[in-house]
């Protein structure tokens, strides 16, 4: 009796259906993306030879336009977004922005996200509509703060690319960068020049994301690089003088999150 239920049981088993794993469509694979963002996206830059785009294009596929220019700050992604405009209109189906670094080592100052008024504006319930008093909150796009900068950027790509998704990622963990005399950058222990820390700034990419409803990948928290460690020296440049920007270890770890985090987002609404 056992026997026959344990052959009922075997033939059961064979008979569900199998899953294949390639059956799994990832919604980005085959997609053209548009990447803005300055020397980690950066083509020209020789800290990898294979970018972290570069291996989203060797797993799933994706046709990468790449506008990252090493050294550029939150207020060049409107230049960016033109230079996108220029060369493939509206032919790109998702974009993603990777940039903020540089704002830090610039000491841009932070700002304000929102200018406050309070002032008059109609409203009614439940009786005929009529002005009232209350209080306003505009964001303020300006290019000479941190926030005004990261306002003017998304206010601008929402009205050039109102139907694309654009995801936004966070900067990643900096230790020292020390090419030469003139160019010496400390850890992020360290404040910039405003007393500011650089956690501040990858945060205010957070909030950013929920001001102008945009996915934030937060490659800060989720991402795996922690140069601040000794032995994540081979995820950067050069374990000596530059352990801010990845190497191609790092920016293949990088890659392998995002594949996985861009399961859950559309890359397009059609």
């Amino acid at each position: 009796m056992y026997r026959r239920l344990l052959i009922f049981a075997l033939v059961a088993l064979l008979s569900l259906p199998v899953v294949a794993q390639g059956l799994i469509q990832h919604p980005w694979a085959g997609k053209r993306v548009a990447y803005l963002g300055d020397s980690i996206t950066d083509p020209r830059n020789k800290a990898a030879d294979t970018k972290y785009w570069k291996w989203l294009e060797q797993w799933l596929g994706i046709t990468p336009y790449v506008y990252g220019v090493s050294g550029r700050q939150w207020n060049d992604i409107p230049r960016q977004v033109d230079k996108l405009v220029e060369e493939h209109g509206d032919e790109v189906d998702a974009i993603m922005i990777f940039i903020g670094t540089n704002d830090f080592n610039n000491s841009v100052p932070l700002g304000q996200w929102f200018r406050e008024t309070d002032t008059l504006v109609y409203f009614a319930r439940g009786k005929e509509k009529a002005l009232v008093e209350r209080h306003r909150q505009q964001p303020i796009k300006n290019e000479s703060t941190y926030r005004g900068r990261i306002n003017r950027a998304l206010a601008y790509i929402k009205a050039t690319y109102p139907k694309k998704q654009v995801v936004l990622l966070t900067p990643i963990h900096r230790a020292g960068f020390y090419p030469n005399e003139t160019n010496w950058q400390p850890t992020e222990e360290y404040a910039n020049a405003l007393g500011v820390h650089f956690q501040t700034y990858v945060d205010d990419v957070v909030t950013a994301g929920r001001h102008w409803s945009m996915p934030v990948i937060d490659l800060y928290g989720i991402g795996g690089l922690y140069p601040l460690e000794e032995k994540h020296g081979d995820y950067f440049f050069n374990s000596e003088t530059d352990r801010l920007h990845p190497s191609n270890e790092g920016h293949k770890r990088l890659a392998a999150t995002l594949k996985y985090q861009l399961l859950t987002l559309p890359c397009t609404f059609e």
